[in-house]
């Protein structure tokens, strides 16, 4: 078992309860350096440990793996946390706040930075955690999965609480449009564009009927607007506009 107190830091502790497959623990592992987290703790492995399955599975998660401390049961295992999650699909009937991921990622990172140790435990594979396991948590995540098929495996859940642990704390946008050092068009190039296209096609008597052409030329503005183009893209589609109707020969 290694020290307890070289483990405090800026992030939750992954805590697997009595995991089954030495796999399911790797793949957790690599689940949880993809987004950050390098803390687990294991509460009775089922296959033993340290677990050669584990480490291959972990796919360069080693880190992880090798740092995995080992505990005997739930209560040694959260004993020096002061916020304990437990993840879990089934109602229990024990009066606990349910929290999804979300909220519960916010909530904890409120807590670590308050200096708080926050630790999230998820059950084993075959039926998840127990009631007497739940009881050592002061709340509940429950994924906000499909009621008639709610079963993940245990990398999966782990996988959804690191990732909304990482996201909360990333600055990288929700949209983002690689420019390759592009600016985007100005609304004035936009409209210069526009009137290129209305001159051309109105050459070819593409604004047929004519009772149909305000409307024609509307949906044309419409669309160029809504493109959001570069520079680049907009000189381009001046370039082909000039070579389509460039004299053959």
């Amino acid at each position: 078992m290694r020290a307890l107190d070289t483990e405090l830091g800026s992030a939750p502790l992954m805590v697997l309860t009595r995991p089954q497959m030495g796999e399911n623990i790797g793949a957790a592992a690599r689940a949880m350096l993809n987004f950050g987290l390098e803390h687990m703790r294991l509460i009775a492995p089922r296959d033993g440990w340290p677990n050669p399955n584990a480490v291959a599975m972990a796919s360069g998660a080693s880190k992880v793996i090798d740092n995995a401390a080992v505990f005997p049961d739930v209560a040694e295992a959260v004993a020096d946390c002061d916020y304990v999650y437990a993840t879990t699909a089934r109602s229990r009937g024990l009066v606990k706040p349910v929290l999804t991921p979300e909220a519960a990622m916010a909530e904890a990172r409120a807590m670590i930075a308050a200096g708080k140790r926050v630790a999230v435990m998820f059950g084993p594979e075959r039926a998840g955690l127990e009631n007497d396991d739940v009881a050592h948590a002061n709340a509940i995540i429950t994924v906000p999965v499909n009621p008639e098929f709610y079963s993940l495996n245990l990398a999966q859940c782990v996988l959804l609480t690191a990732y909304e642990w990482s996201r909360q704390s990333s600055e990288v946008e929700g949209v983002r449009l690689e420019l390759a050092g592009t600016d985007l068009a100005t609304q004035v190039e936009i409209e210069k564009l526009g009137d290129h296209f209305e001159e051309k096609l109105e050459d070819t008597g593409f604004f047929f009927p004519p009772e149909k052409a305000p409307h024609m030329k509307l949906n044309l503005r419409n669309m160029l607007g809504r493109w959001g183009m570069t520079r680049s893209e907009v000189q381009t589609l001046h370039g082909v506009l000039r070579q389509l109707v460039r004299p053959r020969g």
